[in-house]
């Protein structure tokens, strides 16, 4: 797994689910410390850093386990690395790239310099981005070729993107799939518009988890990624994401955007082996749903 101080390796004897595997191979040890190793991704299967608890082993793959460990110099949290990709959790504030008037704090020049630390022709190439404000599950190449091979054919590489957001009123139905077409101002508001002609088609659904009669906790899927997506769908029906001042959130519970990318699932570019990775919900999110 490259980042493990420590780890074991089973191999699999007969098909079977891997958090029965690991309950079996990891006794005494509880099943939430066990799942939590799986959500932190400290397990990997045949190489493949794997977060999924009901994922089909096979007979003959090889479970690897150990403590995940922070890489050396690492400025950020990294969740996967190898020579082709890296994959990162960018906290909330971090611009995912540089603009003119801030070149250097942000996710894409941090890695830079980071890789370079370790090879001086090392480098990272952006495939795609969250919003400042969003935090989650980022996703960089480290090649010219991965960069264009996932930007040109995303929707065949990414098989699922998945979003936490509170909303601070409660959407009705809880769960449905919203389709728009998104367009941009020459303020750079993004709005929402019927018109194929004027915009492009964003498809996002949506499911409640919990409410607290006032807000409500979303699982959010999105089958397309345009700039501003989820936020301004949700915004157009009246169901404003906290804290999310620019399209029209009235509370700001937590001061900051309360939208994290928390699941992304995609085929490894150069591999081709299905990758899963996830990060749990924020406690900041889920504490105003805690039944006192």
């Amino acid at each position: 797994m490259g980042t493990n101080s420590h780890s074991e390796t089973y191999t699999v004897t007969q098909p079977t689910l891997l958090l029965p595997f690991l309950l079996a191979k990891l006794a005494p040890q509880s099943r939430t410390k066990i799942k939590t190793a799986l959500v932190q991704g400290s397990v990997s299967v045949d190489g493949t850093v794997q977060t999924k608890h009901d994922f089909a082993l096979n007979a003959g793959s090889v479970v690897e386990i150990g403590e995940r460990t922070k890489p050396k110099n690492a400025p950020l949290n990294i969740l996967y690395e190898d020579q082709w990709i890296i994959v990162i959790e960018k906290p909330s504030g971090l611009l995912s790239v540089g603009n003119p008037t801030t070149k250097e704090e942000n996710a894409w020049h941090i890695l830079r310099q980071y890789v370079r630390e370790h090879d001086a022709k090392s480098d990272v190439y952006v495939c795609h981005r969250l919003d400042q404000y969003t935090s989650g599950i980022l996703l960089f190449a480290k090649d010219k070729d991965g960069q264009m091979t996932l930007r040109d054919s995303w929707n065949d590489y990414v098989l699922d993107r998945r979003y936490a957001a509170v909303t601070e009123t409660v959407p009705s139905p809880p769960k449905a799939e919203l389709r728009s077409y998104l367009a941009e101002n020459a303020a750079m508001q993004v709005y929402s518009t019927r018109n194929p002609h004027v915009g492009k088609l964003a498809i996002t659904r949506y499911k409640v988890v919990a409410q607290n009669g006032t807000m409500a906790l979303l699982d959010i899927q999105i089958c397309t990624g345009r700039k501003n997506q989820i936020r301004v769908q949700l915004s157009e029906h009246g169901w404003c994401i906290a804290g999310d001042r620019k399209y029209g959130a009235k509370t700001d519970p937590e001061h900051r955007l309360m939208l994290h990318n928390n699941r992304l699932v995609l085929i490894h570019p150069v591999t081709n082996k299905e990758m899963v990775f996830e990060l749990p919900v924020p406690n900041i999110f889920t504490k105003h749903f805690k039944k006192n």
